[in-house]
Protein backbone atom coordinates (compact mmCIF):
# COMPACT_ATOMS: atom_id res chain seq x y z
CA UNK A 1 0.00 0.00 0.00
CA UNK A 2 2.94 2.35 1.18
CA UNK A 3 4.08 1.44 -2.63
CA UNK A 4 1.26 2.67 -4.37
CA UNK A 5 0.83 5.39 -2.41
CA UNK A 6 4.07 6.67 -2.85
CA UNK A 7 3.39 6.11 -7.09
CA UNK A 8 0.27 7.61 -6.52
CA UNK A 9 1.86 10.80 -5.26
CA UNK A 10 4.29 11.04 -8.20
CA UNK A 11 1.43 10.70 -11.19
CA UNK A 12 -0.55 13.45 -8.96
CA UNK A 13 2.30 15.95 -8.33
CA UNK A 14 3.24 15.69 -12.22
CA UNK A 15 -0.46 15.61 -13.22
CA UNK A 16 -1.08 18.84 -11.01
CA UNK A 17 1.66 20.78 -9.98
CA UNK A 18 3.86 19.99 -12.98
CA UNK A 19 1.27 20.30 -16.09
CA UNK A 20 -2.60 20.57 -15.10
CA UNK A 21 -2.24 24.09 -13.56
CA UNK A 22 0.01 25.66 -15.94
CA UNK A 23 -1.95 24.15 -19.24
CA UNK A 24 -5.14 25.77 -17.47
CA UNK A 25 -3.86 28.83 -17.29
CA UNK A 26 -2.60 28.88 -20.48
CA UNK A 27 -5.78 27.47 -22.05
CA UNK A 28 -8.06 30.03 -20.03
CA UNK A 29 -5.64 32.92 -21.58
CA UNK A 30 -5.36 31.92 -25.18
CA UNK A 31 -8.90 31.44 -25.12
CA UNK A 32 -9.59 34.81 -23.47
CA UNK A 33 -7.74 36.66 -25.84
CA UNK A 34 -8.63 34.70 -28.74
CA UNK A 35 -12.33 35.51 -28.07
CA UNK A 36 -11.36 39.43 -27.57
CA UNK A 37 -12.14 39.44 -23.65
CA UNK A 38 -15.55 38.13 -24.25
CA UNK A 39 -16.17 37.85 -20.48
CA UNK A 40 -15.39 41.33 -20.35
CA UNK A 41 -16.35 43.01 -23.84
CA UNK A 42 -19.91 41.18 -23.86
CA UNK A 43 -20.74 41.04 -19.83
CA UNK A 44 -23.70 42.96 -20.40
CA UNK A 45 -25.41 40.27 -22.82
CA UNK A 46 -24.14 37.12 -21.03
CA UNK A 47 -25.44 38.79 -17.69
CA UNK A 48 -28.64 39.70 -19.60
CA UNK A 49 -29.25 35.60 -21.45
CA UNK A 50 -28.13 34.37 -17.78
CA UNK A 51 -28.86 35.81 -14.43
CA UNK A 52 -31.50 38.38 -16.25
CA UNK A 53 -33.34 35.83 -17.90
CA UNK A 54 -34.42 33.66 -14.70
CA UNK A 55 -37.96 34.83 -14.97
CA UNK A 56 -38.30 33.47 -18.46
CA UNK A 57 -40.40 30.48 -18.75
CA UNK A 58 -38.08 29.63 -21.43
CA UNK A 59 -35.33 29.27 -19.51
CA UNK A 60 -36.62 28.17 -16.28
CA UNK A 61 -39.72 26.27 -17.51
CA UNK A 62 -39.15 22.43 -17.83
CA UNK A 63 -39.29 20.90 -20.95
CA UNK A 64 -41.74 18.12 -22.38
CA UNK A 65 -38.98 16.70 -24.57
CA UNK A 66 -37.45 13.46 -22.38
CA UNK A 67 -34.04 14.41 -24.51
CA UNK A 68 -33.24 17.28 -22.28
CA UNK A 69 -33.67 19.43 -19.39
CA UNK A 70 -34.23 23.09 -19.40
CA UNK A 71 -31.27 25.79 -19.13
CA UNK A 72 -32.12 26.65 -15.22
CA UNK A 73 -32.12 23.24 -14.79
CA UNK A 74 -28.63 22.57 -16.54
CA UNK A 75 -27.09 25.09 -14.45
CA UNK A 76 -28.49 24.09 -11.62
CA UNK A 77 -27.30 20.37 -12.27
CA UNK A 78 -23.84 21.51 -12.70
CA UNK A 79 -23.80 24.08 -10.19
CA UNK A 80 -24.80 20.80 -7.63
CA UNK A 81 -21.56 19.05 -8.71
CA UNK A 82 -19.07 22.31 -8.83
CA UNK A 83 -20.26 24.12 -5.82
CA UNK A 84 -19.06 21.58 -2.88
CA UNK A 85 -17.48 21.84 0.30
CA UNK A 86 -14.41 22.66 -1.66
CA UNK A 87 -16.06 26.14 -1.50
CA UNK A 88 -16.01 26.27 2.33
CA UNK A 89 -12.52 24.38 2.96
CA UNK A 90 -10.66 25.00 -0.15
CA UNK A 91 -10.80 28.32 0.49
CA UNK A 92 -10.12 28.52 4.02
CA UNK A 93 -7.31 26.26 2.75
CA UNK A 94 -6.03 28.38 0.16
CA UNK A 95 -5.75 31.13 2.60
CA UNK A 96 -4.04 29.21 5.17
CA UNK A 97 -1.74 28.05 2.64
CA UNK A 98 -0.51 31.99 0.78
CA UNK A 99 -2.32 34.48 3.43
CA UNK A 100 -5.11 36.69 1.86
CA UNK A 101 -3.77 37.82 -0.82
CA UNK A 102 -4.39 33.96 -2.26
CA UNK A 103 -8.03 35.41 -2.93
CA UNK A 104 -6.41 37.66 -5.27
CA UNK A 105 -5.33 34.24 -7.61
CA UNK A 106 -8.49 32.94 -6.98
CA UNK A 107 -10.03 35.71 -8.68
CA UNK A 108 -7.80 36.07 -11.46
CA UNK A 109 -8.03 32.09 -12.51
CA UNK A 110 -11.64 32.37 -11.82
CA UNK A 111 -11.56 34.95 -14.88
CA UNK A 112 -9.84 33.37 -17.35
CA UNK A 113 -11.45 29.77 -16.37
CA UNK A 114 -14.94 31.65 -17.37
CA UNK A 115 -13.59 31.46 -21.31
CA UNK A 116 -12.45 27.74 -20.91
CA UNK A 117 -15.85 26.61 -19.47
CA UNK A 118 -17.59 28.82 -22.46
CA UNK A 119 -15.70 26.82 -24.36
CA UNK A 120 -16.24 23.58 -22.93
CA UNK A 121 -20.13 24.19 -23.38
CA UNK A 122 -20.32 25.44 -26.77
CA UNK A 123 -18.12 22.02 -28.53
CA UNK A 124 -20.24 19.97 -26.16
CA UNK A 125 -23.43 21.27 -27.31
CA UNK A 126 -22.26 21.45 -31.15
CA UNK A 127 -21.04 17.61 -30.82
CA UNK A 128 -23.27 16.01 -29.09
CA UNK A 129 -26.00 13.34 -29.89
CA UNK A 130 -29.22 11.27 -29.20
CA UNK A 131 -28.34 8.50 -27.18
CA UNK A 132 -30.58 4.69 -27.01
CA UNK A 133 -33.27 6.69 -24.82
CA UNK A 134 -33.36 10.04 -26.88
CA UNK A 135 -31.53 11.25 -24.51
CA UNK A 136 -29.25 14.07 -25.03
CA UNK A 137 -25.14 13.17 -24.88
CA UNK A 138 -22.14 15.30 -24.96
CA UNK A 139 -18.87 15.87 -23.39
CA UNK A 140 -14.98 15.81 -24.10
CA UNK A 141 -15.47 12.27 -24.78
CA UNK A 142 -17.40 13.48 -27.82
CA UNK A 143 -15.62 16.27 -29.00
CA UNK A 144 -12.08 14.37 -28.73
CA UNK A 145 -13.28 11.71 -30.85
CA UNK A 146 -15.02 13.69 -33.28
CA UNK A 147 -13.52 17.08 -33.48
CA UNK A 148 -9.48 16.53 -32.49
CA UNK A 149 -10.26 12.85 -34.10
CA UNK A 150 -11.51 14.77 -37.36
CA UNK A 151 -7.84 16.15 -38.49
CA UNK A 152 -5.80 14.52 -40.19
CA UNK A 153 -4.16 11.69 -38.76
CA UNK A 154 -5.66 12.50 -35.43
CA UNK A 155 -8.72 9.81 -35.35
CA UNK A 156 -6.75 6.89 -33.25
CA UNK A 157 -5.41 10.21 -31.04
CA UNK A 158 -8.42 11.29 -30.68
CA UNK A 159 -9.99 8.16 -29.61
CA UNK A 160 -7.54 7.36 -27.03
CA UNK A 161 -8.08 10.50 -25.10
CA UNK A 162 -11.83 10.21 -25.29
CA UNK A 163 -11.66 6.74 -23.51
CA UNK A 164 -8.76 7.86 -21.06
CA UNK A 165 -10.99 10.59 -20.23
CA UNK A 166 -14.06 9.10 -20.42
CA UNK A 167 -12.71 6.19 -17.91
CA UNK A 168 -11.08 8.46 -15.36
CA UNK A 169 -14.01 10.24 -15.13
CA UNK A 170 -15.98 6.77 -14.35
CA UNK A 171 -13.21 6.44 -11.17
CA UNK A 172 -13.24 10.07 -9.79
CA UNK A 173 -17.14 9.75 -9.84
CA UNK A 174 -16.77 7.07 -7.13
CA UNK A 175 -14.15 8.90 -4.94
CA UNK A 176 -14.49 12.67 -4.73
CA UNK A 177 -17.50 12.55 -6.78
CA UNK A 178 -19.19 10.29 -4.18
CA UNK A 179 -17.03 8.68 -0.72
CA UNK A 180 -15.20 11.75 0.14
CA UNK A 181 -18.14 13.62 -0.31
CA UNK A 182 -20.56 11.71 1.69
CA UNK A 183 -17.76 11.23 4.10
CA UNK A 184 -17.32 15.00 4.93
CA UNK A 185 -21.30 14.69 5.18
CA UNK A 186 -20.76 11.88 7.72
CA UNK A 187 -18.06 13.35 9.70
CA UNK A 188 -19.82 17.19 10.37
CA UNK A 189 -23.13 15.90 10.77
CA UNK A 190 -22.11 13.34 13.60
CA UNK A 191 -19.96 15.96 14.95
CA UNK A 192 -22.25 19.12 14.99
CA UNK A 193 -25.64 16.98 16.32
CA UNK A 194 -24.39 14.38 18.45
CA UNK A 195 -26.13 11.87 19.73
CA UNK A 196 -24.34 9.55 22.52
CA UNK A 197 -26.58 6.83 22.62
CA UNK A 198 -25.36 6.20 18.77
CA UNK A 199 -21.99 7.54 18.50
CA UNK A 200 -20.59 5.84 21.71
CA UNK A 201 -21.38 2.27 20.36
CA UNK A 202 -17.72 1.82 17.95
CA UNK A 203 -18.01 -0.64 14.97
CA UNK A 204 -14.01 -0.54 14.64
CA UNK A 205 -10.88 1.83 14.95
CA UNK A 206 -9.02 2.89 12.22
CA UNK A 207 -5.92 5.33 11.84
CA UNK A 208 -6.82 6.11 15.12
CA UNK A 209 -10.37 7.31 14.35
CA UNK A 210 -13.52 5.69 15.62
CA UNK A 211 -16.28 4.34 13.05
CA UNK A 212 -19.61 4.73 14.83
CA UNK A 213 -22.99 3.23 14.16
CA UNK A 214 -24.27 6.97 14.20
CA UNK A 215 -22.03 6.80 11.38
CA UNK A 216 -23.43 3.77 9.72
CA UNK A 217 -27.31 4.65 10.34
CA UNK A 218 -26.36 8.48 9.10
CA UNK A 219 -24.07 6.58 5.72
CA UNK A 220 -27.44 4.03 5.19
CA UNK A 221 -30.01 7.30 5.31
CA UNK A 222 -28.15 9.07 2.59
CA UNK A 223 -27.77 6.15 0.50
CA UNK A 224 -31.34 5.38 0.23
CA UNK A 225 -32.14 9.35 -0.62
CA UNK A 226 -29.05 9.44 -3.25
CA UNK A 227 -30.59 6.08 -4.58
CA UNK A 228 -33.96 7.41 -4.96
CA UNK A 229 -32.80 10.77 -6.94
CA UNK A 230 -30.11 8.58 -8.76
CA UNK A 231 -31.91 5.80 -10.25
CA UNK A 232 -34.76 8.04 -11.63
CA UNK A 233 -32.54 9.73 -14.22
CA UNK A 234 -31.45 13.18 -14.91
CA UNK A 235 -34.77 14.34 -15.15
CA UNK A 236 -34.82 13.19 -11.16
CA UNK A 237 -31.66 15.31 -10.32
CA UNK A 238 -32.23 18.35 -12.07
CA UNK A 239 -35.68 18.46 -10.39
CA UNK A 240 -34.29 18.05 -7.33
CA UNK A 241 -31.15 20.50 -8.42
CA UNK A 242 -32.83 22.98 -9.47
CA UNK A 243 -34.43 23.14 -5.98
CA UNK A 244 -31.74 22.68 -3.04
CA UNK A 245 -28.98 24.85 -5.43
CA UNK A 246 -30.73 28.41 -5.30
CA UNK A 247 -31.88 28.03 -2.02
CA UNK A 248 -28.52 26.84 -0.74
CA UNK A 249 -26.23 29.64 -2.06
CA UNK A 250 -28.45 32.10 -1.26
CA UNK A 251 -28.65 31.31 2.22
CA UNK A 252 -24.68 30.67 2.50
CA UNK A 253 -24.45 34.49 1.00
CA UNK A 254 -26.44 35.52 3.57
CA UNK A 255 -25.28 33.94 6.41
CA UNK A 256 -21.69 34.96 4.91
CA UNK A 257 -23.26 39.04 4.46
CA UNK A 258 -24.30 39.11 8.26
CA UNK A 259 -20.59 38.21 9.29
CA UNK A 260 -19.40 40.44 6.66
CA UNK A 261 -21.82 43.23 7.74
CA UNK A 262 -21.43 42.71 11.40
CA UNK A 263 -17.62 43.29 10.88
CA UNK A 264 -17.82 45.97 8.24
CA UNK A 265 -14.96 48.28 9.82
CA UNK A 266 -12.93 45.23 8.59
CA UNK A 267 -13.83 44.81 5.56
CA UNK A 268 -11.27 47.67 3.80
CA UNK A 269 -8.16 46.00 5.75
CA UNK A 270 -9.11 42.51 4.45
CA UNK A 271 -9.15 43.73 0.73
CA UNK A 272 -5.56 46.16 1.36
CA UNK A 273 -4.38 42.63 2.28
CA UNK A 274 -5.95 40.54 -0.38
CA UNK A 275 -4.38 43.10 -2.70
CA UNK A 276 -1.18 44.30 -0.57
CA UNK A 277 -0.31 40.68 -0.10
CA UNK A 278 -0.86 39.15 -3.41
CA UNK A 279 2.43 39.13 -5.23
CA UNK A 280 4.30 37.24 -2.60
CA UNK A 281 5.72 34.13 -3.10
CA UNK A 282 3.58 32.23 -0.27
CA UNK A 283 0.22 33.93 -1.57
CA UNK A 284 0.54 33.04 -5.16
CA UNK A 285 1.25 29.63 -3.63
CA UNK A 286 -1.74 29.41 -1.75
CA UNK A 287 -3.78 31.00 -4.66
CA UNK A 288 -2.80 28.44 -7.00
CA UNK A 289 -3.55 25.29 -4.70
CA UNK A 290 -6.89 27.00 -3.32
CA UNK A 291 -8.43 27.54 -6.84
CA UNK A 292 -6.76 23.98 -8.65
CA UNK A 293 -8.24 22.45 -6.07
CA UNK A 294 -11.99 21.77 -5.45
CA UNK A 295 -12.02 19.86 -2.04
CA UNK A 296 -9.80 19.12 1.05
CA UNK A 297 -11.22 16.36 3.16
CA UNK A 298 -10.07 15.78 6.36
CA UNK A 299 -8.07 12.45 7.21
CA UNK A 300 -5.85 13.02 4.67
CA UNK A 301 -7.62 13.85 0.97
CA UNK A 302 -5.64 15.42 -1.24
CA UNK A 303 -7.14 18.74 -2.68
CA UNK A 304 -9.52 17.84 -5.53
CA UNK A 305 -10.43 19.42 -8.55
CA UNK A 306 -10.57 22.97 -9.10
CA UNK A 307 -13.33 25.04 -7.24
CA UNK A 308 -15.10 25.65 -10.39
CA UNK A 309 -14.18 22.30 -12.43
CA UNK A 310 -13.72 25.27 -15.48
CA UNK A 311 -11.41 22.91 -17.75
CA UNK A 312 -12.19 19.95 -15.95
CA UNK A 313 -14.67 18.74 -18.56
CA UNK A 314 -17.14 17.19 -16.33
CA UNK A 315 -19.98 20.06 -15.90
CA UNK A 316 -20.54 19.90 -19.99
CA UNK A 317 -21.89 16.13 -19.54
CA UNK A 318 -24.82 18.04 -18.05
CA UNK A 319 -24.55 21.44 -19.72
CA UNK A 320 -25.40 19.07 -23.27
CA UNK A 321 -28.15 17.83 -21.75
CA UNK A 322 -30.17 21.86 -22.01
CA UNK A 323 -32.88 22.30 -24.65
CA UNK A 324 -30.86 25.06 -26.13
CA UNK A 325 -30.05 25.03 -29.23
CA UNK A 326 -27.35 27.55 -29.48
CA UNK A 327 -23.92 26.49 -28.58
CA UNK A 328 -22.96 29.76 -27.43
CA UNK A 329 -25.86 29.98 -25.50
CA UNK A 330 -25.21 27.09 -23.26
CA UNK A 331 -21.46 28.74 -23.43
CA UNK A 332 -22.71 31.99 -21.83
CA UNK A 333 -24.37 30.07 -18.28
CA UNK A 334 -20.76 28.46 -18.72
CA UNK A 335 -19.39 32.12 -18.12
CA UNK A 336 -22.00 32.71 -15.29
CA UNK A 337 -21.50 28.96 -13.36
CA UNK A 338 -17.68 30.01 -12.98
CA UNK A 339 -19.35 33.41 -12.35
CA UNK A 340 -21.01 32.09 -9.46
CA UNK A 341 -18.96 29.74 -8.16
CA UNK A 342 -15.89 31.36 -7.76
CA UNK A 343 -16.07 35.72 -7.83
CA UNK A 344 -19.42 35.02 -5.70
CA UNK A 345 -19.72 32.14 -2.97
CA UNK A 346 -15.82 31.52 -2.37
CA UNK A 347 -15.49 35.58 -2.19
CA UNK A 348 -18.26 34.85 0.62
CA UNK A 349 -16.14 32.48 2.04
CA UNK A 350 -12.95 34.64 2.56
CA UNK A 351 -14.23 38.16 3.10
CA UNK A 352 -16.23 35.83 5.76
CA UNK A 353 -13.00 34.59 6.85
CA UNK A 354 -10.96 37.67 6.58
CA UNK A 355 -13.17 39.88 8.49
CA UNK A 356 -14.29 37.92 11.74
CA UNK A 357 -11.09 37.90 13.38
CA UNK A 358 -10.67 33.79 12.94
CA UNK A 359 -6.86 34.26 10.95
CA UNK A 360 -4.18 36.36 11.18
CA UNK A 361 -4.65 38.90 8.54
CA UNK A 362 -0.55 39.37 8.38
CA UNK A 363 0.52 35.03 8.14
CA UNK A 364 -3.27 33.15 7.09
CA UNK A 365 -2.23 31.22 10.33
CA UNK A 366 -5.74 30.43 12.04
CA UNK A 367 -6.45 32.37 15.53
CA UNK A 368 -8.62 29.09 15.89
CA UNK A 369 -9.65 26.07 14.38
CA UNK A 370 -7.98 24.66 10.92
CA UNK A 371 -9.38 24.74 6.94
CA UNK A 372 -11.91 21.71 7.72
CA UNK A 373 -13.78 24.27 10.80
CA UNK A 374 -12.56 27.91 9.84
CA UNK A 375 -15.36 28.70 8.61
CA UNK A 376 -17.56 27.34 11.47
CA UNK A 377 -15.35 29.20 13.99
CA UNK A 378 -16.11 32.59 11.62
CA UNK A 379 -19.93 31.82 11.87
CA UNK A 380 -19.83 30.63 15.72
CA UNK A 381 -18.15 34.57 16.13
CA UNK A 382 -21.81 36.05 15.41
CA UNK A 383 -24.16 33.04 15.33
CA UNK A 384 -24.13 31.62 18.97
CA UNK A 385 -25.53 31.90 22.15
CA UNK A 386 -24.11 30.55 25.05
CA UNK A 387 -23.30 27.00 24.37
CA UNK A 388 -25.54 26.94 21.90
CA UNK A 389 -23.15 27.07 18.01
CA UNK A 390 -25.60 28.03 15.52
CA UNK A 391 -22.45 28.53 13.12
CA UNK A 392 -21.18 25.28 13.38
CA UNK A 393 -24.74 23.38 12.79
CA UNK A 394 -25.28 26.22 10.16
CA UNK A 395 -22.41 25.17 8.44
CA UNK A 396 -22.60 21.24 8.83
CA UNK A 397 -26.18 21.90 7.44
CA UNK A 398 -24.75 23.84 4.16
CA UNK A 399 -21.73 20.83 3.83
CA UNK A 400 -25.19 18.26 4.09
CA UNK A 401 -26.95 20.41 1.00
CA UNK A 402 -23.34 21.05 -0.70
CA UNK A 403 -22.26 17.70 -0.56
CA UNK A 404 -25.30 15.74 -1.27
CA UNK A 405 -25.72 17.68 -4.53
CA UNK A 406 -22.25 17.44 -5.84
CA UNK A 407 -22.96 13.45 -5.09
CA UNK A 408 -26.18 14.06 -7.15
CA UNK A 409 -24.39 15.93 -9.81
CA UNK A 410 -21.34 13.50 -10.36
CA UNK A 411 -23.71 10.71 -10.51
CA UNK A 412 -24.60 11.86 -13.85
CA UNK A 413 -21.21 12.37 -15.29
CA UNK A 414 -20.65 8.91 -14.15
CA UNK A 415 -23.16 7.69 -15.78
CA UNK A 416 -22.41 9.56 -18.84
CA UNK A 417 -19.17 8.63 -19.06
CA UNK A 418 -20.02 4.81 -18.66
CA UNK A 419 -22.44 5.21 -21.66
CA UNK A 420 -19.88 6.22 -23.84
CA UNK A 421 -17.51 3.41 -22.74
CA UNK A 422 -20.08 0.77 -23.73
CA UNK A 423 -21.16 2.05 -26.67
CA UNK A 424 -24.39 -0.47 -27.58
CA UNK A 425 -24.02 -1.94 -24.51
CA UNK A 426 -25.27 1.62 -22.57
CA UNK A 427 -28.37 0.35 -21.18
CA UNK A 428 -27.49 -2.46 -19.02
CA UNK A 429 -23.95 -0.90 -18.35
CA UNK A 430 -25.51 2.48 -16.99
CA UNK A 431 -27.81 0.71 -14.76
CA UNK A 432 -25.18 -1.18 -13.47
CA UNK A 433 -22.93 1.79 -12.93
CA UNK A 434 -25.91 3.49 -10.48
CA UNK A 435 -26.19 0.36 -8.79
CA UNK A 436 -22.90 0.19 -7.68
CA UNK A 437 -22.37 4.43 -7.33
CA UNK A 438 -25.67 4.01 -5.03
CA UNK A 439 -23.79 1.34 -2.57
CA UNK A 440 -20.36 2.46 -2.31
CA UNK A 441 -22.04 5.29 -0.58
CA UNK A 442 -21.99 2.85 2.78
CA UNK A 443 -17.99 3.27 2.18
CA UNK A 444 -17.77 6.71 2.62
CA UNK A 445 -19.43 7.05 5.67
CA UNK A 446 -17.19 3.92 7.12
CA UNK A 447 -13.74 4.64 5.32
CA UNK A 448 -11.21 6.19 7.49
CA UNK A 449 -8.28 5.87 4.64
CA UNK A 450 -7.03 8.62 3.25
CA UNK A 451 -5.87 6.41 -0.33
CA UNK A 452 -8.85 5.76 -1.88
CA UNK A 453 -9.37 10.01 -2.02
CA UNK A 454 -5.94 10.86 -3.02
CA UNK A 455 -5.98 8.01 -6.52
CA UNK A 456 -9.51 9.44 -7.08
CA UNK A 457 -7.91 13.38 -7.05
CA UNK A 458 -5.40 11.67 -9.47
CA UNK A 459 -8.11 10.62 -11.82
CA UNK A 460 -9.89 14.09 -11.83
CA UNK A 461 -6.29 14.97 -13.23
CA UNK A 462 -6.22 12.85 -15.69
CA UNK A 463 -9.45 13.95 -17.24
CA UNK A 464 -8.52 17.27 -17.19
CA UNK A 465 -5.31 17.06 -19.69
CA UNK A 466 -7.04 15.38 -22.24
CA UNK A 467 -9.85 17.52 -22.00
CA UNK A 468 -7.90 20.59 -22.34
CA UNK A 469 -5.77 19.26 -25.07
CA UNK A 470 -9.31 18.78 -27.19
CA UNK A 471 -10.09 22.47 -26.68
CA UNK A 472 -6.95 23.67 -27.37
CA UNK A 473 -7.19 21.88 -30.87
CA UNK A 474 -10.87 22.90 -31.43
CA UNK A 475 -9.37 26.87 -30.52
CA UNK A 476 -10.42 27.50 -33.97
CA UNK A 477 -14.55 26.29 -33.78
CA UNK A 478 -14.67 27.76 -30.81
CA UNK A 479 -13.92 30.98 -32.53
CA UNK A 480 -16.13 30.85 -35.73
CA UNK A 481 -18.70 29.87 -33.38
CA UNK A 482 -18.54 32.62 -31.11
CA UNK A 483 -18.45 35.09 -34.32
CA UNK A 484 -20.92 33.34 -35.30
CA UNK A 485 -23.03 34.21 -32.60
CA UNK A 486 -21.99 37.90 -32.30
CA UNK A 487 -22.55 38.68 -35.96
CA UNK A 488 -26.37 37.20 -35.76
CA UNK A 489 -27.52 37.64 -32.24
CA UNK A 490 -25.44 40.95 -31.29
CA UNK A 491 -25.24 42.66 -34.64
CA UNK A 492 -27.99 41.52 -36.30
CA UNK A 493 -26.57 40.06 -39.73
CA UNK A 494 -28.38 37.59 -41.85
CA UNK A 495 -26.33 34.72 -41.84
CA UNK A 496 -26.64 31.08 -41.75
CA UNK A 497 -26.42 29.69 -37.89
CA UNK A 498 -23.32 27.12 -36.71
CA UNK A 499 -25.40 24.80 -34.26
CA UNK A 500 -24.34 21.05 -35.13
CA UNK A 501 -21.37 19.08 -36.85
CA UNK A 502 -23.80 16.76 -37.20
CA UNK A 503 -25.74 17.89 -40.85
CA UNK A 504 -29.02 16.54 -39.89
CA UNK A 505 -29.17 18.43 -36.23
CA UNK A 506 -27.92 21.11 -38.09
CA UNK A 507 -30.77 21.38 -40.35
CA UNK A 508 -33.07 20.68 -37.67
CA UNK A 509 -32.06 23.12 -35.16
CA UNK A 510 -31.72 25.77 -37.67
CA UNK A 511 -35.08 25.19 -39.15
CA UNK A 512 -36.71 25.77 -35.51
CA UNK A 513 -34.80 28.57 -35.18
CA UNK A 514 -35.72 30.61 -38.38
CA UNK A 515 -38.94 30.04 -38.09
CA UNK A 516 -39.83 30.79 -33.95
CA UNK A 517 -36.31 32.67 -33.52
CA UNK A 518 -35.91 30.18 -30.70
CA UNK A 519 -32.16 29.97 -29.13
Amino acid sequence: MEKIAEFNDLINTFVWTKVGVWLLIATGVILTVLTGFFQVTHIRHWMKKTVGSMFDKKVIGHTDDKASISQFQALCTALAATVGVGNIAGVSAAIITGGPGAVFWMWLAAFFGMMTNYSENILGIYYRRKNHTGEWSGGAMYYLQDGLGSYKGMKSVGRILAVLFAVCAVLASFGIGNMGQVNKIVKNLTSAFDIKALSSHVLYSSDGTDVTLYMLIVGLIIMALVGFVVIGGLQRIAIVAEKIIPFMVVMYILGSLVIIVANAGQIGTAFGHIFGMAFTKNAAWGGATGVAFKTIITQGCKRGVFSNEAGLGSSVMVHSNSNVREPVKQGLWGIFEVFADTIIVCTMTAMTILTSGVIDLETGIPVTGDDATLVAEAFNTIFKAGSFEFGRGFIAIAILLFAFTTVLGWSHYGTKAVEYLAGKNAAKATRVYKIIFVVMIISGALLTSSLAWDISDTFNGMMMIPNLIGVLSLTPLVMKLTKNYVRRRIRGEDIEPMLSFDPEIQKENAKVIKETGEE
